[in-house]
């Protein structure tokens, strides 16, 4: 197990992080619609989002069903 997956708010400060960067990346990337720099930071702030959406998730994925 990884250290972030099993301390949550490790793992709660982390995704705040993520989230928020991510957001203020893909809102200055969308100021600067038309310039290939705004899309570089559109998309990394997408990726940022789904890292978000993956520490969100890692707490679940080693739970079995049933």
């Amino acid at each position: 197990m990884k250290f972030w997956k099993e301390h949550s708010l490790l793992r709660l400060i982390l995704m705040a992080a993520t989230f928020v960067l991510g957001m203020i990346l893909v809102v200055q990337g969308w100021r600067m619609t038309g310039t290939l720099a705004g899309l570089g930071l559109m998309l990394l702030g997408v990726a940022l989002l789904l890292v978000t959406l993956y520490l969100y998730n890692a707490r679940f994925a080693d739970r079995k069903k049933g």
